[in-house]
């Protein structure tokens, strides 16, 4: 067999860190393929709409901009001429800018925020559908894919990229038509500049515009020199915070492990460890934006006194009034700060490259994956929904996600009703090939056909209990409207649950509060009520005593009779409730399956006493 590929065999370039120049080229195109895609949808919403809004109110704002430009000049003139009554109108109109300036930025933003709620909902329900489909989660993690920390990237890195996204686009239309109106209005008001030199007159036309944007242009590339660095620690920082936040999570919900064995200083060196990444991080960061802090504050320093610098000679000429003065002051602003948009915004440039090149990683990761599955010239385990009534192995080989094989040339058929136990060695691959028939499990070979997959059920060792009441972690995968209270009752005393009953509609913590044994008790109540044609346990009896484990073999027995049922344990007395066993059985390159000769059968030892069915036989139902 060719060694099964797997998304830790990939390119580094495809699923790890980019190179810089990667970096910034592949994760930007494929985010505007992501916006394109979102603007293009059919379930985008309102999004153009509330686009047009967002433009739209941009004009005014820089309607209004320019007309505090006039005024501007209207209000100094009044100033200067001792004119009260011009002085007093010219109030009268600040106030009614000032009001619609107001409307104009409240309005903006509110626009701003519904695009960018509206875009993140989006996002993030693709990114769920295409991380949260055919176990990908499981294959991510199982696969030591690059794309670390997933609850980090879909709950932050998407905020961020799409909120700053939307900030910049924001901001470079503002600043476009601000720059389209200012640089006309400076233009104009600015004259030209005469120069007198060898004998030569000379004069430079609309001056102003060209210091503005010899100034500009002079801060941006100082900029983007000094700046560059910042793109690279940003993206370490956030990494190396995710990190810590998974260690402080998982110390959180594995504290009792930790506090038995008396690892709490051995716990708290490993989070000083990832917190010293953190600091390490931030510590680079911030030599970078103290650098590009002492170039910000000069140039935003020297740009208050500039424009008067520059535009005096015409004032003292004689050539401008005060007024005109004050109007170039204000026009000079708008256009440099127009021109400097790059130069405000470059910390948070990197920061949005940073969570766009997380996201867009995490997205691709994904996709490898999918395409890893579904390529047929990869050495993949297909598996296919077929013959309700019969479960077939032909020829899988199953592989370890770094490419070792760990099961060879496994076929087997299990027919309805069959009830097989499946037992070998710890190390063997029993647990993994319960994932390869649940479809979790691609890395392989060969073909395994199921049932049709609404009638199947998997418990496997630690049952999955969502957060909720005890009626939606009872009734999953089903919602909890899909039984009634009655018959979940009834299912929880048939497994002698005999406290609960009563608080099924209570929300709590259940993986906490209740211990192993009771969560395996309940993920039995929970088969009861759905009642699958097939039934697939990894070791779902394994924190119960043999007396409860007997209990409750003898219950499914006895419930759905019908019900083909596989097994994967190693506890005695499981023999007794199967009809036959296959056996991993260790060897080189991998572990086989094969066929023990059969024990004879024994009847279960105990069974609850005092137990009895309150349950009506009931017709199976899809899961």
């Amino acid at each position: 067999m060719s060694e099964a590929r797997t998304p830790a065999d990939q390119d580094e370039t495809k699923t790890g860190a980019l190179p810089e120049a990667e970096l910034v080229k592949r994760p930007m195109a494929a985010f505007w393929k992501l916006t394109k895609a979102w603007l293009t949808a059919p379930d985008r919403g309102n999004a153009r709409w509330l686009i047009f809004a967002l433009v739209l109110l941009t004009v005014g704002q820089v309607a209004v901009q320019i007309r505090l430009n006039i005024w501007n000049r209207d209000f100094f003139n009044a100033l200067e001429n001792r004119d009260f009554a011009a002085f007093r109108w010219q109030m009268v109109v600040f106030l009614m800018l000032a009001v619609a300036a107001m409307a104009v930025a409240v309005y903006q933003l509110y626009t701003k925020q519904l695009i960018q709620l509206a875009w993140r909902e989006w996002l993030t329900k693709r990114i769920l559908e295409s991380w949260l489909h055919e176990g990908r989660q499981y294959q991510l993690e199982m696969a030591g894919a690059s794309a670390d920390n997933p609850d980090q990237r879909i709950a932050e890195d998407i905020r961020v990229s799409v909120d700053l996204a939307v900030d910049f686009v924001g901001g470079l239309l503002t600043c476009s038509m601000m720059l389209a109106a200012f640089v006309g209005i400076l233009w104009t008001i600015s004259g030209p500049l005469h120069l007198g030199f060898i004998g030569i007159d000379a004069s430079i036309p609309g001056y102003m515009v060209w210091a503005a944007l010899t100034y500009a242009i002079i801060g941006t590339t100082l900029t983007l020199l000094v700046g560059r660095p910042m793109v690279g620690h940003n993206f370490a920082r956030v990494a190396a915070e995710a990190d810590f936040r998974f260690g402080l999570t998982r110390a959180r919900e594995s504290g009792e492990g930790i506090a038995l064995i008396r690892g709490e200083a051995d716990e708290r060196r490993g989070l000083e460890k990832l917190f010293g990444n953190v600091r390490g991080a931030v510590r680079r960061l911030m030599r970078s934006q103290r650098n590009l802090m002492y170039l910000t504050s000069g140039y935003h320093s020297l740009a208050m006194i500039f424009p008067t610098i520059v535009a005096s000679p015409a004032y003292f000429s004689g050539a401008i009034t005060l007024g005109g003065l004050m109007q170039i002051g204000a026009a000079f602003g708008q256009v440099q700060s127009s021109l400097s948009w790059l130069v405000d915004s470059f910390p948070r440039i990197a920061e949005w490259r940073a969570a766009v090149n997380r996201m867009v990683n995490f997205r691709e990761v994904v996709e490898e994956l999918d395409a890893l599955v579904a390529d047929p010239s990869q050495p993949t385990i297909t598996v296919t929904e077929g013959d309700p009534d019969r479960l077939v192995f032909n020829g899988i080989e199953v592989a370890f996600a770094n490419g070792t094989t760990v099961i060879q040339d496994a076929t087997a058929e299990i027919q309805a009703g069959e009830r097989v136990l499946i037992q070998g060695e710890s190390g063997t691959g029993k647990s993994t090939l319960f994932r390869v028939i649940g479809g979790l499990w691609p890395w392989g070979a060969g073909e395994i056909i199921t049932p049709p997959r609404e009638t199947m059920m998997f418990m496997p060792q630690r049952p999955y209990l969502p957060l909720g009441t005890l009626k939606e972690s009872l009734c999953y995968p089903a919602g909890p409207d899909k039984y009634d209270d009655e018959d979940c009752r009834k299912a929880l005393e048939r497994v002698g649950l005999v406290r609960l009953p009563e608080r099924l509609h209570d929300e709590e913590r259940w993986d906490r509060v209740l211990s192993l044994g009771e969560q395996q008790r309940l993920a039995f109540a929970r088969l009861l009520l759905h009642r699958p044609a097939w039934i697939f346990m990894d070791e779902a009896t394994a924190a119960l005593d043999e007396r409860n484990q007997d209990a409750m073999m003898q219950m499914v027995l006895d419930e759905l009779p019908e019900s083909a049922l596989v097994s994967i344990g190693h506890r005695p007395g499981l023999e007794a409730f199967h009809t036959r066993t296959l056996k991993l059985q260790k060897a080189e390159g991998g572990a086989r399956l094969t066929r023990p000769p059969r024990p004879p059968r024994q009847q279960p030892r105990w069974k609850i006493p005092g137990l009895k069915n309150p349950l009506k036989r009931r017709p199976r139902v899809p899961v």
